[in-house]
C-alpha cells in the first residue's frame, strides 16, 4: 500500500454519491469491511446480495417499511472501486428520501462503527488500496469539473494512466541510471570507462529530453483543466461589454451608450479550441465623483493584478495612425502599465473599426504588445483575436494527446528538471563528483515520484482529497 491505513481509514464509510437536488436517480455508497457491508445489506435489502449483480427491492427502514425502491449493488473486495466491501443503493433522486437512507444506513451500522465519509475519501481509499495512483485519483474530481469537452478528454487519459505511464517510465530511467553511477563509486579507479562504455551521458540528455516532452505537454493539459482569466480594461463606453456579449454568444452585459454602465465586473466563461477562458468585464477607467462607480473601478484594478492575460480596449475612432498615445485614453496608458504585474501580457485591441473611413490592418507590429483592429458589432477581428489569446497562453491547437494536468504537477516537473541540469553540471566536473551526480538523480526521482504518490506527504494528501466532493 501507499501509505499507513489509520484506525480512521478503516473504518465502514457511507455517503451520497450523486449531486445534491432532485433527479431521476440517487445512489448511496457504503466502503469498509465485510462485516459491516453485510449487515448494512441484511437491514436495508433484508437479503445477502451476489456480487456484481443488480438487484431490484425495497430499502426497508427499521420498522421494516420501505423507504424507497431501486438496485442495489455489492462489489467484494477487491473487485470494487475502493478495493474495500461496497454496498451502492440506487434509488429516486429526491433530496428527502436520500437523507432518510443516508440516515438509515447509518443506523443500521451502528454497531460496525459505520460513519459519514468526508469529502473525496472514497477516492483517497481507492488510492491507499492502490486501484489508482495520486494522478489517476486527481483525474476523477478533474473529469467531474471539466468545463470543455476537451478538459473532460485529457481528465479521462490521465484517469486511464496515460499520464501516470510517462512518469514511471522516467523514473524507470532515472533509477537504471542511479544504479550505473552508484556501482561505479564502489570501484573508483574505474568508474570513467564504466560509465562511457555505459553511455551514461547519452542516457542523461534522454531522460532531459523526454521530460521536457512531458512538461511540455502538463502544461497543455494545466491550461484546459485551470483555463485562463482574462480581463478587458479601458475606458468608458469603448465597448467592452459588447466585446464581451461578441465573444460569448449572447446578451450577458448591459450595453448602453451611457457611460459607465458597468460598475461591477462581470464573468463569462467561453471556450477557444477547447481551452476555457473566463472572460471579465470591468468597470471603465476614468476619473469620476459616484462613490458605487469607483467601488467599481477598484474591482477593475483587483481582477487586473489576478489576470493572465489584459484586454485593453480603446476606441479606433480616436487612435489615428495606429497610435494609442493621441487617443482620449493616453492618460491611463502609463498606469494600466504600472498595475499590470509584471510577465502579463497585454493586447491592445482598438474597437470600432467599423466607423473608421479608410481601411485599416488587422493588425499593426506594435512590440512588444499587439494591437489588433476589431469589431464587436460586426465581428471583424475576433477570429484574429481569439488565435492570439491562444498563442498568448501557449497552447497548441494541434496538441491531440494532451492529459490533464495542475500546478502540482509542474512544480514537480520543474524540480525534476532542475535536479536533471544539476546532475548533469556534477557529470561534466571531476570525477570525484559523482557522489553529487548520483545524489541529484535521486532528487529528480523524489520529484517525479511526488507526482503518482509513490513519495508523498500524509499532508499532502489531505488538501488534494479535501478538494473532491462528499462521496466522491
Amino acid at each position: 500500500m501507499h501509505t499507513h491505513r489509520t484506525e480512521h481509514s478503516q473504518q465502514t464509510i457511507v455517503a451520497i454519491a450523486t449531486a445534491s437536488g432532485r433527479g431521476g436517480v440517487g445512489v448511496v455508497r457504503a466502503s469498509g469491511s465485510a462485516a459491516a457491508i453485510n449487515a448494512l445489506m441484511q437491514a436495508i435489502c433484508n437479503k445477502t446480495l451476489t456480487p456484481r449483480h443488480a438487484t431490484y427491492g425495497a430499502f426497508l427502514d427499521a420498522n421494516q417499511q420501505a423507504i424507497d425502491h431501486g438496485l442495489a449493488l455489492y462489489f467484494n473486495a477487491p473487485h470494487s472501486y475502493t478495493g474495500e466491501h461496497v454496498l451502492e443503493l440506487q434509488g429516486h433522486g429526491g433530496p428527502v428520501v436520500m437523507q432518510l437512507l443516508l440516515r438509515r444506513c447509518l443506523q443500521a451500522g451502528a454497531a460496525h462503527d459505520v460513519r459519514l465519509a468526508s469529502a473525496g475519501e472514497f477516492t483517497e481509499r481507492a488510492y491507499l488500496n492502490d486501484k489508482m495512483d495520486l494522478a489517476q485519483a486527481e483525474a476523477v474530481v478533474d473529469l467531474i469539473e471539466a468545463s470543455t469537452e476537451a478538459a473532460a478528454k485529457s481528465a479521462v487519459k490521465s484517469l486511464t494512466g496515460e499520464f501516470s505511464d510517462k512518469i514511471h517510465d522516467l523514473v524507470a530511467q532515472v533509477v537504471h541510471l542511479r544504479m550505473l553511477v552508484e556501482a561505479t563509486l564502489d570501484f573508483p579507479e574505474e568508474e570513467i570507462d564504466f560509465l562511457e562504455k555505459a553511455n551514461a551521458y547519452g542516457q542523461l540528455d534522454r531522460i532531459q529530453t523526454q521530460l521536457a516532452a512531458v512538461l511540455a505537454t502538463a502544461k497543455q493539459g494545466a491550461l484546459l483543466r485551470d483555463g485562463v482569466n482574462v480581463v478587458l480594461v479601458g475606458q468608458p463606453n469603448v465597448g467592452k461589454s459588447s466585446l464581451l456579449n461578441a465573444l460569448a454568444g449572447e446578451d450577458i452585459a448591459i450595453v448602453t451608450p451611457i457611460a459607465g454602465t458597468t460598475r461591477d465586473t462581470v464573468t463569462q466563461a467561453v471556450q477557444i479550441q477547447g481551452v476555457p477562458l473566463n472572460i471579465i468585464d470591468t468597470a471603465g477607467l476614468r476619473s469620476t465623483e459616484d462613490l458605487v462607480e469607483q467601488i467599481g473601478i477598484e474591482r477593475t484594478w483587483a481582477a487586473v493584478a489576478k489576470a493572465d492575460v489584459v484586454l485593453h480596449l480603446t476606441d479606433a475612432a480616436q487612435s489615428e495612425d495606429n497610435n494609442p498615445q493621441t487617443s482620449d485614453d493616453a492618460a491611463f496608458l502609463d498606469e494600466l502599465s504600472q498595475k499590470i504585474p509584471t510577465g502579463t501580457p497585454r493586447l491592445t485591441l482598438l474597437n470600432k473599426s467599423d466607423l473608421l473611413p479608410k481601411i485599416h490592418p488587422t493588425r499593426a507590429d506594435d512590440e512588444p504588445h499587439h494591437r489588433i483592429h476589431i469589431s464587436a458589432k460586426t465581428g471583424a477581428g475576433l477570429d484574429l483575436l481569439r488565435d492570439q489569446l491562444l498563442q498568448i497562453v501557449g497552447f497548441e491547437q494541434t496538441a491531440g494527446d494532451v492529459f490533464i494536468a495542475r500546478e502540482r504537477h509542474l512544480t514537480a516537473l520543474r524540480h525534476a528538471d532542475e535536479h536533471l541540469q544539476a546532475a548533469y553540471a556534477h557529470a561534466l566536473t571531476r570525477s570525484d563528483a559523482l557522489d553529487l551526480f548520483a545524489e541529484e538523480l535521486r532528487l529528480t526521482q523524489e520529484s517525479l515520484n511526488q507526482i503518482t504518490g509513490e513519495f508523498t506527504s500524509d499532508d499532502l494528501l489531505g488538501v488534494i482529497f479535501s478538494s473532491f466532493c462528499i462521496g466522491k
